[in-house]
């Protein structure tokens, strides 16, 4: 099963995230299927907070990829449907 996720990057107290799609067995930071786009919570402007590939979310969405809730939240940000299964 396929889910999309967050994994760490950056220093020791100034993380951002990369956006990704991974099988649901592996490890946080281990190799992902694709990568999807950026979050990083550390920036103030909040424009600049999130970089998602609208595009892609949308189709690992449509078949069938389940995003975390930390990503489903995001994707909403981003204004992508963050509903699995549905065709975009």
């Amino acid at each position: 099963m396929v889910r999309l996720r967050l994994t760490r990057m950056g220093r020791t107290h100034s993380p951002y995230y990369r956006i990704c799609a991974m099988d649901s067995r592996s490890a946080r930071d281990s190799r992902a299927i694709e990568y999807l786009g950026q979050y990083d919570p550390c920036n103030k402007d909040e424009e600049k907070q999130i970089n998602v590939n609208v595009e892609r979310a949308q189709y690992w969405i449509s078949v069938g990829a389940q995003p975390s809730e930390t990503v489903a939240s995001i994707l909403k940000k981003a204004g992508v449907d963050p509903t699995p299964g549905k065709k975009a």
